[in-house]
Formats: C-alpha cells, sequence, structure tokens
C-alpha cells in the first residue's frame, strides 16, 4: 500500500489516502433468531381457528404462548396433535421454518392432554462446530469461518464463494433454523 495525497489541493489541506491493493473480504453472518412477534401472531391465528372449528367444539383444545413456550390443551391426545398440526401449518404460513418448535409428545394432566413445544433459538457450540467442519470440508476454498457467540461469521474474497457456502448449508441436514444476516 501506498501513501498519496488528494490531487487538486493545496499543500496545507493535504490529506493523505491509501490506496488499497485488491478487495476487502465479503461476509455474511449465520444466526438462528425466532421473531416472537411473528410466533404469537401465528399462535393467535391457530388459536381463533381452533376456537371456530367444528371438529374442536367441545373438546377443550387451546393454545397459549408465554415466554419461549407454547402450550396446547385438549381432552385426548389425538385432539392434541390435531392442534399442534394446525399451529404448525400456521407457523409455516408466517414464513418461519418447523425447525424452530421443539415439540414434546402428548401427556396426561389430570382430564386433559398437554404438549408443550419450547422455541429453539441461537446456534450452539456443537451445532457451530458442525457447520464450521461442514464449510471447511464441503465448502469453497476461499471460505474462511470462525464462531462468534451464538452465530457465525463466513468470509470470503469472493462473493460467489459466499453464495455457495450459502446454498451448501440451506441444504445441510441441520436441526436449527438458519438465516443469513449482514451480507456485505
Amino acid at each position: 500500500m501506498t501513501l498519496g495525497w488528494w490531487a487538486g489541493w493545496p499543500l496545507r489541506n493535504a490529506r493523505p489516502f491509501v490506496y488499497a491493493y485488491g478487495m476487502a473480504d465479503s461476509s455474511f453472518d449465520v444466526v438462528s433468531k425466532i421473531d416472537s412477534m411473528e410466533v404469537e401472531n401465528a399462535v393467535n391465528q391457530a388459536r381463533k381457528e381452533v376456537e371456530q372449528r367444528y371438529d374442536f367444539k367441545g373438546v377443550g383444545a387451546d393454545v397459549t404462548y408465554s415466554g419461549e413456550t407454547i402450550l396446547i390443551k385438549a381432552n385426548t391426545e389425538e385432539r392434541a396433535n390435531a392442534v399442534l398440526d394446525v399451529l404448525q401449518s400456521k407457523i409455516i404460513k408466517r414464513g418461519m421454518s418447523l425447525k424452530v418448535l421443539d415439540s414434546g409428545e402428548p401427556y396426561a394432566s389430570g382430564k386433559e392432554y398437554r404438549i408443550e413445544s419450547k422455541l429453539k433459538e441461537g446456534i450452539d457450540q456443537a451445532t457451530a462446530k458442525k457447520l464450521n467442519k461442514l464449510i471447511r470440508d464441503e465448502g469453497p476454498k476461499g471460505v474462511k469461518s470462525q464462531i462468534q457467540g451464538d452465530e457465525l461469521r463466513v468470509s470470503s474474497k469472493s462473493r460467489d464463494d459466499l453464495q455457495t457456502t450459502m446454498a451448501l448449508l440451506k441444504g445441510a441436514d441441520i436441526d436449527v433454523a438458519l438465516q443469513f444476516v449482514n451480507y456485505r
């Protein structure tokens, strides 16, 4: 790199600038975030559908959302699973992946059956290491990745290599919903 002077300026007001050789690295971040408003909207839509559908009348079916848990209630195990299907369809219609839900098995609680679904957010260390290894083994050669907390930073000199890496990660068999942000 060489230091030059801005052409056309008088010498007393001269500002140094640097000629950069080559391009800076392009990068993006791989994250797993949940929009809580979208989840709340999906739960509200599911609750309205359950209240209006004829096959759910009188079975005590309900869906509630509190913090990181969605609770489904019904008087039979089959009805609880049917309510879960309704919730899953509403989540898909809101543009989210079903990988954000970690639904348990129906269990009896008094006279009703319940299903607890926890929301999964963030990339844990084991999954981040798995993604890192996948990028190193199967990704383009000039791509670098590093773990930063609960996200993964991927960088390369070539934007085409980054696009290829995104496609590789989208096709990977991982139990976490991935989003790609800060693409520059």
